[in-house]
């Protein structure tokens, strides 16, 4: 899906919805509802890598607040490792997306390699230490749902890591909870295709920033793209099908 012209993000806020965007935003609110991620009244804290995935999250979640029957509030939360940090540039044009989606969002400066690594350096303890800190702040401000900008290929991605190198069919969840129920995680575009955010971000000049990674196209992820992309070639739904595989709880969040 190609973008044959250059908008302005700031159009969908306005109101102006081409029918493939309200698609996107009525995938997000079906995956909402079939896993009971948001109530009324509940709070969640958006993480924000800065890339095309957690912006359009964010503008999915902020939009559907317009005509939704339920109230919910959101924040975002960005973390910036100060070995890799963005631009001053970069950080503004942010501040004025959320701005304009009226989501509260703050950027927080943290050590990639924080001590307790004692050196070692990669993808999973990248990972556990960006969750550490969005849990702490969670916990330290009561928000009890984290909003993660994960989507369907990132579930397959999952599934294949896990099942061929790891002798284990299991794959990201929808709903996870952690110390037992105080906190979750949701994934509400978890069956979004990649191709959707990434053409979003490029026909609405979503302010993405991507923040340096020495693994970023060498990692076990990056090797499986292409392999997922010539079986969709046999089979346009074999990331469906790998998603409907895994028969995912719809009752995890209490």
């Amino acid at each position: 899906m190609e973008c044959n012209e250059k908008l302005d993000y700031r159009s969908l806020i306005s109101g102006d919805i081409p029918p493939w965007v309200m698609r996107f935003i009525k995938g997000v609110g079906k995956t909402i509802n079939t896993y009971s991620m948001i109530k009324e009244g509940d709070e969640v804290l958006l993480s924000v890598s800065g890339g095309k995935d957690s912006l359009a999250l964010a503008l999915a979640l902020s939009l559907r607040l317009k005509w939704l029957p339920v109230s919910y509030s959101l924040r975002a939360l960005m973390i910036n490792w100060i070995e890799h940090p963005i631009s001053q540039e970069s950080k503004e044009k942010l501040h004025e997306y959320f701005a304009a989606l009226s989501i509260p969002f703050e950027i927080v400066d943290e050590h990639q390699f924080p001590q307790s690594f004692k050196g070692d350096f990669n993808c999973y303890l990248c990972s556990r230490n960006r969750r550490r800190i969005l849990f702490e702040r969670s916990n330290r401000e009561g928000v009890r749902l984290i909003a993660m900008g994960h989507h369907l290929d990132d579930l397959v991605e999952t599934s294949l890591m896990n099942l061929c190198f790891r002798a284990s069919f299991s794959t990201m969840l929808p709903v996870q909870d952690f110390f037992d129920g105080r906190l979750y995680v949701i994934r509400p575009m978890i069956e979004i295709h990649e191709s959707v955010t990434r053409r979003l971000s490029e026909c609405y000049n979503l302010p993405t920033v991507k923040p340096v990674c020495p693994y970023d196209q060498t990692n076990i992820r990056a090797q499986l793209k292409p392999v997922i992309k010539s079986l969709c070639h046999i089979d346009s739904l074999t990331r469906e099908h790998i998603y409907k595989a895994h028969s995912l709880p719809t009752d995890v969040l209490n």
